[in-house]
């Protein structure tokens, strides 16, 4: 089994679901009382969250570049950035660390393209939705990528920081994104990615009338069959 690096901590919430659903599938895969090799550095995400607020986005690269390298020299045998938001700089990430990066937008990709829904509405921070970093990801893959509209981006972004980041679980923001789903499949989704880490822990299948691609489950699975060499 390969060891997983993960950089964790934006916020620590997604991050324990990652350490959660990592060894779960570990020991689905190989028996009751297996579990993953893996190292986590869990940064602080103040500086990092100030440094996206500024547009210092240099300055949130360091920070990552440098928990990639301890990741590397503790044994780590790839690298997973446990959040959407920060694959801005990814390149800045993988240039400093010589095993592989797992990119998020990449099983999200391949999953959208199995359940033939080639038209996805996308929900993650303001900066995922309203810049390219992971569209253009995704739309390389083929895929047409939907936003919401202004109005529900601010409040798709809102809900995640001032709720989800620090474990608030509301039912009223869940009906929030619950519309905002609905307006999207009204144009044409055919399935929506849950592209921030955090809104897995609020929006669930069943909540749902269109299929989600949970970014965080899908990234673990990922760092998963890499560890298992699947």
């Amino acid at each position: 089994m390969r060891t997983i690096g993960l950089i964790g901590g934006m916020s620590w919430e997604s991050s324990a679901e990652y350490y959660r659903l990592i060894n779960q599938q570990v020991r689905d895969r190989l028996g009751p009382l297996r579990s993953a090799k893996l190292l986590m550095y869990s940064v602080d995400f103040g500086p990092v969250e100030q440094a996206q607020r500024d547009g210092r986005w240099d300055d949130a690269a360091l920070i990552l570049a440098d928990a990639a390298r301890r990741l590397e020299a503790g044994g780590a045998e790839c690298v997973v950035l446990c959040t959407n938001t920060m694959h801005k700089v990814a390149e800045q990430i993988q240039a400093v660390i010589s095993v592989p990066f797992l990119h998020i937008a990449d099983p999200t990709a391949q999953a959208a393209m199995d359940m033939g829904a080639m038209t996805v509405g996308f929900l993650g921070t303001a900066f995922t939705m309203e810049q390219d970093f992971l569209k253009d990801r995704l739309k390389a893959k083929g895929l047409t990528v939907l936003i919401p509209d202004v109005t529900e981006r601010q409040a798709v972004h809102r809900i995640i920081y001032d709720e989800l980041c620090v474990g608030v679980i509301s039912e009223a923001s869940r009906q929030v994104y619950q519309q905002v789903i609905q307006a999207l499949a009204a144009r044409g989704a055919q399935a929506i990615i849950l592209g921030c880490t955090e809104i897995g822990l609020l929006i669930k299948p069943e909540h749902s009338e269109l299929p989600l691609l949970d970014t965080t489950a899908l990234h673990a699975q990922a760092a998963v069959a890499f560890a298992l060499g699947d």
